[in-house]
C-alpha cells in the first residue's frame, strides 16, 4: 500500500501502532510485518482479512478486519471521487455549441 500522510495505522480496539516488526505468522509458517503487504502473506499469497493486535510488543491480542487498521481511509476516498468526477454544470448555463 502507498504510504500517505492522511492515513494511520493502528489497531482499531487499543490503538497499538504497528512498529514495523515480524509478529505476524501465516498458516504456511512465514512470519512477516502484514503491513508492509496489505494482509498478503509474501510466501503462499494468502490474503487475510483479519488482523490480530500482537500482545508481545505491546498490543491487546483481539483480531480485527485488516482494514479497520487504516484510519483516514474515508477522508481520502471522498477527495479521490471529488476529483474523479466532473463539476456539475452551472444551473441554467447555455449548453455547449459548436
Amino acid at each position: 500500500m502507498a504510504a500517505d500522510s492522511r492515513i494511520s495505522i493502528y489497531c482499531p480496539n487499543c490503538h497499538w501502532e504497528p512498529d514495523g516488526g515480524k509478529h505476524w505468522q501465516c498458516s504456511c509458517g512465514c512470519v512477516w510485518d502484514t503491513f508492509e503487504t496489505a494482509a498478503v502473506c509474501p510466501q503462499c499469497r494468502r490474503r487475510w482479512r483479519m488482523t490480530v493486535c500482537p500482545p508481545t510488543p505491546g498490543g491487546c491480542d483481539v483480531p480485527s478486519p485488516h482494514i479497520d487498521w487504516y484510519h483516514g481511509l474515508d477522508a481520502l476516498i471522498e477527495e479521490l471521487v471529488e476529483e474523479a468526477l466532473p463539476a456539475p454544470a452551472a444551473v441554467g448555463s447555455a449548453p455547449y455549441e459548436s
